[in-house]
């Protein structure tokens, strides 16, 4: 099940928006396939995403820390 937020580019300007801290992401194409989804600081990985070009979209849930992103990440992987 992909998360519940609407799909932004993956560009500079959005990472510059996400917030500084853990959470879980979904990169997807530009038909809004999910590609990849995976948890950790946000603003580094959504950087190193536009830099290998891993995506052309991107949705996280920000955590209040990285276990909390952990579990999210797998209840997100078990839905899928």
């Amino acid at each position: 099940m992909p998360l519940s937020k609407p799909w932004q580019p993956l560009e500079r300007s959005t990472v510059g928006s996400v917030p500084d801290s853990y959470g879980v992401y979904e990169l997807g194409d530009d038909e809004g396939t999910v590609l990849a989804v995976d948890a950790g600081p946000l603003r580094d990985a959504l950087k190193e995403a536009i830099a290998y070009g891993d995506g052309s979209q991107v949705r996280w849930t920000a955590t209040q820390n990285r276990a909390e992103a952990e579990r999210l990440l797998a209840e997100h992987r078990d839905r899928l």
